[in-house]
């Protein structure tokens, strides 16, 4: 069954896509390993390391999230354009 159905689309997986794919898996792997972040030093304005490690990755997951989403709606357009024509 390699074949796609008749009217469906086959499923390609671009560059843009494998990018947008691993700017939302690298927070998940950031947060899951907790032996690259489990330690008080150093300390930053005196909050421990362990603490302002995880907040640091609050905005810095949005940031590639909004990457990924502009990267995947950019590809949707472009995939769109080329069926009209």
């Amino acid at each position: 069954m390699t074949e796609p159905p008749e009217g469906g689309r086959r499923a390609v997986v671009t560059l843009p896509l494998a990018v947008a794919g691993l700017c939302l898996a690298v927070p998940f792997v950031a947060m899951l390993w907790v032996d690259s972040y489990a330690r008080t030093a150093p300390a930053f304005i005196g909050i421990p390391f362990f603490y302002w490690y995880q907040m640091l990755w609050v905005p810095v997951s949005t940031l590639l999230t909004v990457v990924a989403y502009v990267l995947v709606r950019r590809q949707e357009r472009a995939r769109k354009a080329g069926e009209r024509r």
